[in-house]
């Protein structure tokens, strides 16, 4: 059913800003910057080699608007959710009903892009808060347009290397990831150092990694942060601490053969964490 890890998500209050704080961080400029009439909403995407980022804001009025609102005023800026996409959303739909989920049709969406009047088209399909337990995700099947790939240096961000969501059901977690999605599931073990299980689901080359904490509350799933992977996190680092960036001293990775920093600030509130993989 499902595809590729889309794109994410960040709820921002300021779209100007966001997007040139994002700007400076991932050493790109975005490459559509547009609106969600239907929605209420406007955006700022940048594309990498395995997906893309949405800077989302309310603009006017709408359920998209309602969604951003709410995300602000509840827990302030920060990522708010994620997108899966399909082949066929009307597929999807008839999958989803027939396991007994209750869930509208999929619903067409436009966007124009501002700086070269391009247009893309796309289908959404909202998902019933069963499977989203929590997060802000839907699936997505692109109709018309793509978006353009930039060319990435070696001091920028090139690709999503994973997400981190934080879940008390990793066994629920499983169920809808793997059996209803189909997402392959590579790994599930206990970090003993943690006391903690961890999942890794894999896709489009990226991960989407959980961390449990087991608890009786209801099933439910948080999005706690970003990986972002660099091709020389030695010029990245320099490049971002001339700019002003908060960012710490680089280190070891836990993964044997990498090295890792953490940045500070300029990501509205997302945990952010860059990594090179060294061959």
């Amino acid at each position: 059913m499902i595809e590729t890890l889309d794109h994410i998500i960040i709820a921002v209050e300021d779209l100007n800003q966001a997007t040139k704080d994002y700007e400076l961080l991932l050493g790109q400029s975005p490459v559509w910057m547009g609106e969600h009439k239907a929605y209420g909403t406007a955006n700022s995407l940048f594309n990498f080699e395995n997906t893309y980022l949405e800077l989302l804001a309310a603009k006017g009025e709408g359920f998209g608007a309602d969604v951003i609102n709410h995300i602000l005023s509840e827990s302030g800026e920060g990522l708010s959710g994620f997108v899966l996409s399909t082949k066929d959303a009307h597929k999807a739909f008839s999958a989803l009903t027939n396991a007994g989920y209750s869930l509208g049709e999929p619903a067409d969406g436009e966007g124009i892009n501002h700086k070269d009047s391009q247009t893309r088209k796309w289908k959404n399909l909202f998902l019933p808060p069963e499977l989203t337990r929590g997060i802000f995700a839907f699936l997505i099947e692109h109709v018309e347009g793509s978006l353009e790939m930039p060319s990435f240096k070696e001091d920028s961000i090139h690709k999503l290397d994973h997400l981190v969501i934080n879940t008390n059901d990793a066994d629920g977690f499983i169920k809808i990831y793997k059996e209803i999605y189909g997402i392959r599931l590579a790994l599930d073990k206990v970090i003993d150092a943690w006391n903690k299980r961890m999942l890794f689901f894999r896709l489009n080359k990226t991960t989407i990694e959980v961390i449990e904490e087991k608890d009786a509350s209801p099933s439910v799933d948080k999005l706690w942060g970003l990986a972002w992977s660099v091709k020389n996190l030695n010029q990245t680092h320099t490049r971002l601490k001339k700019a002003g960036v908060d960012i710490s001293e680089i280190k070891p990775g836990i993964k044997e053969n990498t090295k890792v920093a953490t940045v500070k600030s300029h990501t509205h509130n997302v945990p952010t964490l860059l990594i090179e993989h060294i061959s």
